[in-house]
This record gives C-alpha cells, structure tokens and sequence, in this order.
C-alpha cells in the first residue's frame, strides 16, 4: 500500500471563503491571488472553485499559460510585472495584464513591438519598500506610460504593509492618495488583512480587491483573530497515520539529539510524516497534533519523515490510528493551520506553500 500521507483540498471551503470576501468588499471586483501554485493548493484544484473570482493574480508566467490552457479567458494581472522585455511578447499572445514598477520595465515597453496595447497596474511604493515607486516619482512614470502607444489603459495600485496590525493603513491612503487624487485609472489597494479589517474605510476606494491567505482559509492578522473569528473555512488538511508504537520509561529520550525526555511512563505513536513532507523540521515539542480527532502533541524532533506524537489524551490509539497535522480530522475535530505554526515560529502561508511533491493530494 502506499505510504499513509494524504493532503486534502477542500473546494467548498474556498468557494465560501471567496463569499466571504465578496461580502466585506461588495462594490469590488475580486482578483483571486493564485501564485506560489495556489498557496501550495495547485492552481487546477482550486480553479472550479474560484472561477466566480473577476481576475486571477499570479507572478508566474507557466501558470498564466496553464490558466489559459483550462479555459480561462477572463483577466490575469502578474503581480511582479514583466521580469525580461521577451515577456512582454506572451503579455501580448495570452492576453496578460501586468503590473509596472520600475523605469525599466516602461523602458521594455517603450521598445516593445505590438498591435495590441497593453493593460498595467502602475504600483506606488507607500512604505512596504518592495517594489513600486516611491510617491515623489509616481506621476512622472504615469505621465511616460500614458504617452506610449503600447499601453492601453493604466491602473493604479499599493500595497499595505501594516493593514493586519495596530499601524494600520491610514498613512499609506494618505500618501497614496495625494499623488493619485487627479490620475485616471482604476484602482486596487486592498491586500487579505485589509479586506477583513479596513473594509469600511475603504468602501468605493478599491475598484479591485487582491485576497491571497483569506482564500486558503488562514487569519492573516493571527493571533489577533482566528479563521473563526473571520468565518473563514480551513481549505487544506494534512493527514497520516501511525506506523509505529513505542512505550517509554520515566528518563527515556525520543529522536536526534534526545531533546524530549520523558517525565513518566507513556505511549508514543511515530507518524509517516517529516520535513521531506513539508512539515516544518523546526516544530517543536508541544506543537499540537490531533490523533483520531483528540488534540495531543508532537514529542522529539521531527525527522526527514518520521514525527512522534503523545498518545497519553489518546489511550486506545495504536497502529493505523488517524492522525491531522493540520486542517479537519475525519471526525470534524478542527486544527486550525495557524496554531501550528505559530507553534513552530512560522505562518499559515508557508506551511500550506512547503507542502511537499512527493505528499498525494486530493481535492474533495
């Protein structure tokens, strides 16, 4: 039989989790961010679920082609823009909008040969100090895309760097908002954090909306609020089974570097899953787990494809028991991606993206 590890999409929860966005901005079109292969969930997967989304945004020009290649012919914006001036030429062929935020990349298409204008998202740097540019050049790079024959039609956009925290986004609107009060051009300003908590104080100002994490079904403002607390559903479970039992004496040490010791006597289960599987390896003891559905924790170090998990909450497990590292249990027990990544340091987002090729993945 195959290895006991299974990652399971859930296509209903993204269709409501796109719901929910389209409640908190009803007057905005919706670009269902998709990059990094969908959070990691496989764009063909969560396609059907999302095509009620306006546009798709992505970074990656194969997945604009495989977009294309199922049938999509709405709108899909690339959110870092061109990377070479040849990539205007599948911009042109696929009918592709791109964000412009640099003096090169309009250089490109100054020298661009084409019978088809283009659609671009101009980006303004409003203090992420990524990319875009920064307010004081902003409407000279509008004023040399609006005299090109190549460009179509110029959207305006930013990105908030502090929407999911106390900061806020009250000084990026403002330095947003005083460059591009008198520019033509839609506009699309809203990021996952800004969508959920800002939505009223950007009511009518974000022609587009851009959610990325509320999509997948993980808080972007975490511990702050929950998926819960957003309504949002989880969209992704990780799942395997024990495939082993060891029963340890009070000092007895589990995995590499003997980080656990055992306090008592207790019941181990060893897990097929590990970092090659694309949980994180610096997980630590404690990190919650849930075994037949009860909550326990992961005891020792995780190995390339082995974890240990406490069966103590759970005495009647043993060989072939469920085990969820994260998302739904079979039972309906729930545990949120987010708890196990902030127990492991990290986020939502790169548990969900870490996911592993070798793990097979099914999409209810």
């Amino acid at each position: 039989m195959p290895r006991p590890i299974l990652a399971t999409i859930h296509t209903a929860a993204l269709a409501h989790n796109l719901a929910r966005v389209r409640a908190c901005a009803p007057d905005a079109r919706v670009w269902a961010v998709v990059k990094a292969n969908a959070y990691g969930h496989g764009i063909t997967r969560v396609f059907d679920a999302l095509r009620s989304a306006d546009g798709f945004a992505l970074l990656d020009l194969d997945e604009a082609r495989a977009l294309r290649a199922i049938d999509w012919r709405g709108p899909i914006l690339l959110l870092e823009g061109c990377f070479e001036p040849r990539d205007l030429e599948l911009c042109s062929r696929l009918g592709l909008w791109h964000t412009v935020h640099c003096n090169e990349q309009i250089d490109w298409l100054a020298a661009h040969k084409t019978h088809v204008p283009h659609r671009v998202f101009l980006k303004m740097n409003t203090g992420m100090n990524r990319l875009g540019f920064a307010p004081e050049r902003f409407r000279a790079a509008w004023l040399r895309l609006s005299a090109l024959p190549q460009v179509e039609e110029i959207s305006l956009m930013q990105h908030f760097p502090d929407a999911d925290g106390p900061r806020g986004i009250s000084a990026q609107l403002r330095a947003f908002d005083a460059v591009t009060h008198d520019l033509a051009g839609e506009r699309t300003l809203s990021n996952s954090a800004a969508i959920l908590r800002h939505g009223q104080a950007l009511a009518g100002r974000s022609d587009w909306v851009r959610p990325g994490i509320v999509l997948y079904g993980s808080a972007p403002d975490f511990p702050e609020h929950s998926a819960a607390d957003w309504d949002l559903a989880p969209t992704m479970t990780l799942a395997s089974r024990i495939i082993g039992v060891q029963q340890l004496a009070a000092g007895d040490t589990v995995g590499y570097g003997s980080s656990f010791v055992a306090e008592a006597p207790m019941r181990v289960g060893v897990v097929a899953c590990g970092y090659a599987d694309g949980y994180p390896r610096h997980a630590p003891s404690g990190t919650p787990v849930r075994v037949n559905g009860v909550r326990t924790r992961l005891v020792g170090r995780v190995s390339m494809d082995m974890i240990t998990v406490d069966l103590s909450p759970v005495p009647g497990a043993g060989m072939g028991s469920e085990v969820t590292l994260w998302g739904r249990a079979s039972g309906g027990a729930l545990l949120p991606i987010d708890e196990v990544a902030r127990a492991a340091g990290t986020v939502g987002y790169e548990l969900m993206c870490a996911l592993a090729p070798r793990v097979p993945v099914l999409a209810d």
